[in-house]
């Protein structure tokens, strides 16, 4: 692999003195999108929170762009270029559709271009700009978390990380979800996915590397990883 945008070396995080992460390495190519996965527990959110400085390094390097951000903080590294959709959405029911996606520009480069930002959101999502005026607490799942992934674009990111986007959607809803992370990379943005259906992630992806325990146990191109037997009997069921 080469142009790495990200590059995260023996990194360990932990909750109290329980590590959930360990000595986890990994790269991630710019304009590729990247899947990790594994079981629950596995350590796949410690590692995206990791990553957004939202829980501390206890080990490790994160390297964005060629430069050191393991111990910037959180806006630093959104400013940088990094944003993350979380698990559950987390979208503010009481606010509109479009205030949800104006807390979005939260960076300044993001508030510089703030219409412009909007613009781009509504043209992935002609449904938001229709409830443009709706409170977000109304949309519908998949509405909701098509909001989340618009307001996560709004920072204007150069690495997109999701976290878990299509959990407790319908299956039609969550094939909408992958095709538009789809339509991200042919933008040229860079992804990285945590996400439950490993299947069609991996189908979408183009490298990846399975979580256990904590640890990498495994990394290669999405579609190897995808009809790796240990990984279809693990991960898959079958």
């Amino acid at each position: 692999m080469s142009n790495a945008l990200l590059q995260v070396t023996d990194l360990s995080a932990a909750y109290g003195q329980v590590f959930a992460l360990k000595d986890f390495s990994c790269r991630v190519e710019e304009g590729k999108i990247t899947a990790l996965v594994g079981s629950n527990g596995a350590g796949k959110t410690t590692f995206l929170r990791a990553l957004s400085g939202l829980l501390p390094a206890q080990h490790g390097r994160i390297d964005f762009d060629g430069g050191d951000i393991t111990h910037e903080p959180s806006d630093k590294r959104v400013e940088a270029g990094l944003a993350m959709v979380p698990e559950g959405r987390m979208i503010f029911p009481t606010f509109t559709v479009e205030q949800n996606l104006k807390i979005g520009a939260i960076s300044k480069r993001a508030r510089d271009y703030l219409v412009e930002g909007l613009d781009s959101s509504y043209a992935l999502f002609p449904k938001l700009e229709q409830r443009r005026h709706q409170l977000s607490g109304t949309l519908s799942g998949g509405e909701q978390q098509m909001l989340a992934v618009a307001r996560g674009l709004m920072a204007r990111p150069r690495l997109l990380m999701l976290d878990e986007p299509t959990l407790g959607l319908a299956p039609l809803i969550a094939e909408a979800i992958f095709e538009m992370m789809s339509q991200l990379k042919a933008t040229g943005l860079t992804l990285l996915i945590v996400e439950q259906d490993v299947t069609r992630t991996l189908q979408i992806a183009d490298y990846a590397y399975v979580l256990e325990n904590g640890a990498g146990v495994m990394a290669g191109d999405a579609r190897d990883i995808l009809a790796d037997p240990k990984v279809r009997e693990s991960y898959l069921g079958i």
